[in-house]
């Protein structure tokens, strides 16, 4: 007799533990999701640390093609402009022969994730209520279809209405007072060096950019500190208001406006994060992804993170020790949020005494061993 697993979001946790649970024949998987389709469209970019590629190999991502997926080798610091480099760090030395830190697009990502998956994945089912008292689990969705499952697995990001069903609203997110910028950088732009990560330091704002293949496309991802009422977190029309985003625009640092101008695919969104843990009561409940725990973005482990604690949830459910899913996951989650807290706090400061003191202390940092595998080693691997 199979077990019916029911997974919430066809995002990068749900379709990769829908992948791992695909493998064995004791279960059955059927993952929901809102919206109409999944955007396949989007070239912006994700970075996977190895701890994550390790994972994703077990389901045959070492086979993706070489022209799909790139191994930056380090992380180039600058100060505003690429003429006032910092430092740089090899994040090489973290990788092995099969597993190395890799970007890519994220639509490249969820393609390979879905490729077994397509005759699981319902879409346009938006669920209406949770019924969790029985013994199985009854997903009531507003299309006025029922599904019950022996495990209930909710993927479907920071702002996740089943969540809210079964927590009854006690977690919320909570705006980040800043705002992501993302977009393509045109293949034939002028950049310094197509081939790493590059990360420039600036006030109240920072920005990375990377390649995501072997071609010469780059992502672009910046975040900017930027308050916003509680009605303009609300509203999101505004972020896709052209005099909203050119407002925005004006206010990116003197050195990078007009390179911004000119990016691809542009879009401003407000950053949420998360403010604390939620345990469900049921323990065939469980949260993975954002809508377990959504970082700030200065840490680039939002996928790796998804993909890691989803590979937790099902080594517990397969070993039946789901009830140690939640503390540990915890234990992880709040070390990955403080460094992340810490960079974004890092790479924004403005008063130039503490810059000059930062960019000493990122000089040596990056040539110390012990720092290096404590701060980052843990995480990555």
């Amino acid at each position: 007799m199979y077990e019916k697993i029911g997974i919430i979001g066809a995002g990068i946790s749900g379709l990769y533990i829908a992948n791992l649970f695909k493998k064995n024949p004791k279960y059955q998987v059927s993952i929901f999701d809102k919206k109409n389709s999944l955007n396949l469209n989007e070239g912006y970019g994700v970075q996977l640390s190895t701890n994550s590629v390790k994972f994703l190999n077990e389901i045959g991502f070492n086979k993706l093609e070489k022209n799909e997926k790139f191994n930056p080798e380090k992380i180039n610091f600058y100060s505003k402009k690429d003429e006032d480099k910092i430092c740089e760090l090899d994040i090489s030395e973290f990788n092995s022969n099969d597993c190395k830190y890799t970007t890519l697009k994220r639509s490249t990502l969820i393609n390979f994730l879905k490729k077994d998956l397509e005759n699981l994945i319902k879409t346009n089912y938006s669920v209406s209520k949770i019924d969790q008292e029985q013994e199985k689990i009854k997903l009531t969705f507003e299309n006025k279809e029922t599904h019950e499952c022996d495990y209930l697995i909710i993927s479907e990001g920071v702002f996740s209405k089943s969540r809210n069903l079964v927590s009854n609203k006690q977690v919320q997110p909570k705006y980040n007072n800043t705002l992501a910028i993302r977009g393509m950088i045109p293949a034939n732009s002028n950049i310094i060096d197509k081939k790493n990560i590059l990360l420039f330091l600036d006030s109240d704002f920072h920005h990375v950019i990377y390649p995501i293949s072997p071609n010469g496309d780059l992502n672009l991802i910046a975040i900017m500190k930027y308050k916003l009422s509680a009605e303009e977190q609300k509203n999101y029309s505004l972020f896709s208001d052209k005099s909203f985003i050119q407002k925005i625009l004006k206010n990116i640092p003197q050195e990078n406006k007009e390179f911004f101008y000119n990016l691809k695919e542009l879009k401003i969104f407000p950053v949420f994060v998360s403010d604390n843990y939620f345990e469900v009561k049921n323990k065939n409940i469980h949260l993975i992804g954002d809508a377990f725990f959504a970082f700030p973005p200065s840490f680039a482990q939002g996928a790796s993170q998804s993909i890691e604690g989803a590979h937790e949830l099902f080594a517990c459910i397969e070993n039946n020790s789901n009830a140690n899913f939640f503390r540990n996951r915890v234990n992880k989650t709040k070390m990955v949020n403080n460094r992340s807290k810490l960079n974004q706090f890092a790479f924004h400061l403005s008063n130039p005494l503490t810059v000059y003191l930062r960019n000493i202390f990122l000089k040596k940092l990056v040539k110390n061993k012990k720092f290096l595998e404590s701060y980052l080693g843990k995480i990555y691997r």
